[in-house]
């Protein structure tokens, strides 16, 4: 059958001129079928790796039926000469884990990793024989396949134009997608389509067949390589593009060298593929930074939507939001609601010049009296959250990286906000010879730099929160300082954006974007109100809501601190619901519909629970079986009103106590673009 499939495609004739296929290695005859076959510990999720006509070529079945088609695998290698397709598989090399980790902060103190894993050396056979390992590891509910170069004389400086891995969803599928390579990075709205119709796309992109079955492609541990879009190239084909370079090539490594994983997760339904997420982080190496201590989850408050508001400007003048008044004010209203920082933008030299050119992470403007702020921010036991936007100006920013952690080290910062606000292909670098570069944010000089943040800012115990960033593949496992970032369409669209976030952007983002880790969505907005007095299409309740569905271990209030003045019960609710979780769990929920998520405070017995709607109103039962059953438990509610909704009273909101019992079932409406929360504490 695979041998027929792509006979039919032009099998050899097309991988034969383009690919270093990438090849097992091994004895056996180029012209043969050969194959290895690597199930999951209960067996129910294989993965294939054949030889059709010394071509490499995978497949995934689930419980005996397709997942993934058989999907061609390989490399454009520039200066590597021409590659046939001669490939032999070796004898696979196999093992498995059944171990459980804990992370130092996160949605789930505890991950089990469980998998099952083989090594499979591709040799291309003729005069030169050079080989690449091809590694995967199968979990119950979804794996990861990653390539290796190892050391050998035939191959020792790789440039790679193209990765050519495919991914052929099996079965007729609808697909929630972002376009790749577009001017806004990764800030747009969902794209709703049939998967035939999907363009260009960034993953993490969510597939829902016509049975159900629920299947989200992205990557893990993204480190020295390119990022990788994916191409629809046939139906329901999609192949690897690696994100742009400066340079002829995509990616240039010395080897031995490991691409990043490849991962492709699975769920019978929605709330199963959030769950299978935790592949992603068990793919990445273990903490590189020893003690994390110094990494606090919290909530903050901001010198932010004032400047989306147009009420500030992030840069000096009249309108000057970052001055020593301004943050002294919300240093107060952080101290006394127990807000653990004030993050301040538009502080330094530099705003706006092109391209970031002239920016000073370590100068103040003359209205910034940094001295004052930090004494006066320790008397109160409050941080400041630093701030570093480069304008995309990446290779300015590594030039004063040193000087501009020490700087925040001196005054008692331990979290940064970054930023690299410029189109795509607009990220400047600048090579040792002083030549200016022109790069895209997901490609290879960016995945190195964001690491280089990283590891730099961990010499002054800093955590940093990227905007504008490179995607999240789970390397906060390896840096867990790197807490949080954009890299979706935030809260400030609701200041300005045409549109705005509709109803059903955090129903979508959380079987989406969320899958990749956790998100800065800056919550809060209690007068849902953006510049010029547009409305917000959310309720009051739902504001609330995406403190506990939308996950971030820092998380913001974003609005004016006037504004909460005026809504003291919502304000009640962000005072008390936690940012660190001991596990979570997502209780029900469909792509863009709804969705409810449960999590239990990490050291409590408390549990949080938030449900979103789209612009429907809905009654979704609450299966209350994760408690204890028979517990008594105190709900305090923040719900939607009766006469509620975007089409009606967006304020309409009903706070309330009742008791429950665990093993019970709670229904709460949502009405029209609304939600709830509701904590859940062990009745005395």
């Amino acid at each position: 059958m695979i041998g027929s499939y792509l006979r039919n495609r032009g099998g050899r004739a097309a991988l034969g001129a383009l690919v270093l296929v990438l090849v097992p290695a091994g004895g056996l005859a180029a012209q043969d079928d050969v194959s290895h076959r690597q199930c999951s510990p209960d067996g129910r999720l294989c993965f294939a790796l054949t030889t059709v006509d010394g071509a490499p070529t995978y497949s995934v079945d689930r419980d005996g039926a397709p997942v993934i088609d058989a999907s061609q695998l390989g490399f454009l290698l520039r200066g590597a000469g021409k590659w046939g397709s001669g490939i032999t598989l070796g004898d696979p090399v196999r093992s498995s884990a059944d171990e459980t980790w804990e992370q130092p902060w996160g949605e789930s103190r505890l991950v089990v990793d469980k998998h099952n894993e083989m090594r499979v050396r591709m040799t291309e056979q003729g005069k030169i024989k050079r080989s690449i390992d091809m590694t995967i590891r199968v979990f119950d509910d979804g794996l990861g396949f990653r390539f290796a170069f190892p050391d050998q004389p035939q191959l020792t400086d790789v440039m790679i134009d193209e990765e050519l891995t495919e991914f052929a969803i099996a079965g007729d599928a609808e697909a929630w997608w972002i376009p790749a390579g577009e001017w806004n990075r990764y800030e747009y709205l969902y794209n709703h389509t049939p998967a035939n119709q999907v363009g260009t796309a960034h993953s993490p992109i969510t597939f829902r067949r016509s049975d159900g079955l629920h299947i989200a492609l992205h990557e893990a541990s993204l480190i020295d390589y390119s990022a990788f879009w994916l191409q629809r190239i046939d139906h329901q084909r999609f192949r690897t593009r690696l994100a742009p370079s400066s340079q002829p090539w995509k990616v240039r490594r010395e080897a031995p060298f490991e691409t990043p994983w490849r991962t492709i997760l699975i769920g019978e339904d929605a709330p199963a593929l959030y769950a299978a997420a935790d592949i992603i982080l068990n793919l990445n190496e273990p903490n590189r930074l020893g003690d994390v201590s110094w990494v606090k989850p919290q909530k903050y408050v901001g010198i932010w939507w004032g400047m989306h508001l147009d009420k500030w400007s992030w840069n000096a003048g009249p309108k000057h939001g970052a001055t020593t008044d301004n943050v002294l004010e919300y240093i107060d209203f952080a101290a006394d609601h127990g807000f653990g920082s004030v993050l301040v933008e538009g502080w330094n030299e530099g705003w706006w010049s092109e391209s970031g050119r002239n920016f000073q992470f370590a100068v103040a403007y003359p209205d910034f009296d940094m001295d004052r702020i930090a004494k006066y921010a320790r008397e109160k036991g409050v941080e400041i959250m630093g701030h570093h936007e480069t304008a995309g100006n990446a290779g300015l920013y590594e030039r004063q990286l040193e000087k501009a952690f020490d700087y925040y080290q001196r005054y008692g910062v331990h979290s940064v906000k970054t930023g690299y606000v410029a189109d795509a292909g607009g990220v400047l670098r600048e090579d040792p010879d002083g030549t200016e570069q022109w790069e895209y944010h997901d490609g290879q000089y960016m995945a190195r730099h964001h690491i280089d943040v990283a590891e730099r800012a961990a010499e002054h115990h800093i955590a940093i929160n990227a905007h504008e960033p490179i995607k999240d593949t789970g390397l906060r496992r390896t840096y867990p300082n790197l807490v949080t970032r954009e890299g979706a369409r935030g809260t400030e669209y609701n200041a300005w954006g045409e549109p705005p976030n509709p109803p059903e952007h955090e129903p979508t983002l959380l079987f989406t974007r969320m899958l990749s880790g956790p998100f800065d969505l800056t919550p809060g907005i209690v007068s849902l109100e953006g510049r010029d007095g547009r409305a917000i299409p959310n309720t009051l309740a739902r504001q609330l809501a995406d403190y506990v569905v939308i996950y971030s271990p820092l998380q913001m209030a974003a609005d004016l601190p006037e504004n909460y003045a005026k809504h003291p019960d919502a304000l009640a609710f962000i005072e008390q619901v936690p940012v660190d979780w001991e596990q979570t769990r997502v209780l029900a929920g469909d792509i863009g519909e709804y969705a409810i998520v449960a999590r239990q405070h990490r050291g409590g017995e408390d549990w949080w629970v938030g449900g979103v709607t789209d612009a429907e109103r809905r009654e979704i039962p609450i299966d209350l079986s994760f408690l204890p059953k028979g517990k008594r438990y105190t709900a305090e509610i923040w719900r939607d009103g009766n006469g509620g909704g975007i089409d009606g009273d967006p304020f309409a909101m009903v706070r309330e106590t009742r008791e429950i019992i665990g093993g019970d079932t709670l229904t709460l409406a949502m009405e029209a673009g609304g939600g709830f929360a509701l904590s859940l504490r062990p009745a005395s």
